[in-house]
């Protein structure tokens, strides 16, 4: 009569474990392991295991399901499904065992290895603010953190004024008449081209406003999408010309 095993669901840490025991409990070959015995004897020691916790059993009768799920395909012939099953079976198996080979030679060297503990240093705080503040300053800023810091105006200073002061005045003529040489010399065909971000604020201005007198008198025509069409010869004065 075989050697019964008995065992509770808590003495191991998951149903891998427990089909790795009866593996070696019965000297079976982790590379061909004869499944069908192997479901047998698994599904018989969860049924027969006693007192067992639910949340702890869940595990095993899941895997339970999963194993005669697995041999019902086996029992079929030339069964795809489930010699696919198998192989990823066995392949947990090999992975898990190898894992747990692992993990029992670190814990091994950890407890050979020597440690060394000692009890973290006491640190010594000093609160005193050695730092020294003049009375105003202390003043203005619990102002500050109180919201009612009083509203100063700063004056401008002068790299502020310089860049307004020094840049170079364009007339709007003068764009009149470079507005005039970019449509005869076809440098410009659209509205968007007589202007860039290279030019000052300034001469920008004067462009727009050269066009638009270029417009109102009508040498220029503003088409769709901004198109550009200059009127060559004299132009007939009208009363809104005169």
């Amino acid at each position: 009569m075989a050697e019964e095993l008995t065992f509770r669901l808590e003495d191991f840490e998951g149903p891998l474990e427990l089909l790795l025991t009866l593996v070696q409990k019965h000297k079976m070959d982790l590379h061909n392991i004869p499944i069908l015995e192997l479901i047998d004897q698994y599904t018989a020691a969860v049924a027969s295991a006693d007192d067992a916790d639910p949340e702890t059993a869940s595990a095993f009768i899941e895997m339970a399901a999963h194993l005669v799920e697995m041999k019902s395909y086996l029992l079929l012939p030339r069964s795809e499904e489930g010699e696919r099953m198998k192989q990823e079976f066995t392949g947990r198996l090999i992975e898990y065992d190898q894992c747990r080979r692992m993990a029992a030679q670190l814990r091994e060297k950890a407890e050979a290895a020597p440690v060394f503990v000692r009890a973290p240093l006491q640190m010594e705080w000093d609160n005193t603010y050695d730092l020294f503040h003049s009375p105003q300053m202390l003043a203005d800023c619990w102002q500050a953190l109180s919201g009612r810091t009083p509203l100063v105006r700063k004056e401008p200073t002068q790299q502020q004024f310089e860049p307004l002061v020094s840049a170079p005045q364009v007339s709007v003529s003068s764009r009149v008449v470079y507005i005039l040489r970019q449509l005869i010399a076809g440098g410009a065909q659209r509205m968007g081209q007589l202007f860039s971000r290279r030019q000052s604020r300034g001469a920008n201005v004067a462009t727009f406003l050269a066009l638009l007198e270029l417009v109102r008198g009508g040498r220029v025509t503003l088409g769709p999408e901004g198109k550009l069409t200059m009127r060559r010869g004299r132009l007939e004065r009208t009363k809104e010309n005169k």
